[in-house]
């Protein structure tokens, strides 16, 4: 009998959790002055499209990826949503790899244009571990790193992983910075108008971000959750992703987020779906 109290507690109280969860999503307390900037982070040339069908849906396919990052103000606050590839890759010639990537600008160099520093910069936030979004972290080492916590355990695993390259993280990874590991939804300002929204299966704790501009209307940017519209279409899951159900599960709740709020759906990796935001430096409010 105790046993069966407690387990229904122990529901109930889930219940309460998610339902706060969905409340946190669906509802801005008051609104923020709130900006959001589309920068350019690189660009993917993907001469083996298979790279992200585990069905091999795309035998002798190739495709051009964007690699966008994204400038949040709110209110006196500035949050960087990923950080693209690394300055290494500046300039960088395309190859017959399988993927090449090559950075086009510098984030140092786009956020000059709006009079805005590193060191201005008060959260980081990052959408999952890949190379391709943490690249320019280093460069923001006072800011607050946002995470994923499960991301971050594989990221602190000793040796770690050999496909992970954690240079980008180590001032944060290594103790001399701040650092916030993200469960499941994740209100940043604590007024419902920026969400980290939790979509595990790219990788353990990958995330989306939504931001609910007061002009614009809701924007949700996917992170990794899907790379180009047809993996949804096709139920295409990248062979390097961490867990296939959770991955096809996470593309399902963030379709659905932007059907019922309604928001924007930003596919960050798509060339047509970053051209839905203004172009930099213009910004979206």
């Amino acid at each position: 009998m105790k046993k069966s109290l407690l387990s229904v507690a122990t529901g109930f109280a889930l219940a309460l959790s998610f339902s706060a969860q969905a409340a946190a999503i669906k509802t801005v307390e008051k609104a923020a002055d709130l900006q959001l900037w589309r920068l350019d982070c690189g660009t993917i040339q993907v001469n083996e499209l298979n790279q992200f069908s585990d069905t091999f849906q795309y035998t002798g396919q190739s495709k051009t990826l964007t690699d966008s990052c994204y400038l949040i103000q709110h209110n006196d606050k500035l949050m960087l949503w990923d950080t693209g590839l690394p300055v290494e890759l500046l300039n960088a010639a395309f190859t017959t790899d399988a993927m090449s990537p090559r950075l086009n600008r510098t984030l140092v160099d786009q956020l000059s244009q709006i009079n805005i520093k590193p060191d201005d910069i008060d959260m980081v936030g990052i959408s999952h571990y890949h190379f391709d979004h943490t690249g320019q972290a280093v460069v923001f080492p006072n800011a607050k790193l946002l995470i994923g916590e499960d991301d971050l355990a594989v990221l602190k695993q000793t040796p770690t992983p050999a496909d992970i390259n954690t240079k980008a993280l180590s001032p944060w990874l290594e103790g001399n910075a701040s650092i916030e590991p993200v469960s499941g939804d994740h209100d940043v300002f604590s007024d419902g108008s920026v969400m980290m929204i939790d979509t595990p299966g790219h990788t353990p704790g990958s995330h989306s971000l939504l931001v609910r501009l007061p002009e614009t209307g809701a924007v949700l940017l996917s992170g990794d959750t899907v790379h180009f519209s047809e993996q949804v279409t096709n139920n295409n899951v990248p062979p390097f992703n961490t867990d296939r159900a959770q991955s096809l599960a996470s593309m399902d709740r963030l379709y659905g987020i932007a059907k019922n709020i309604p928001a924007t759906l930003i596919i960050q990796h798509e060339p047509e779906h970053i051209k839905l935001l203004p172009a930099f430096p213009k910004s979206g409010r």
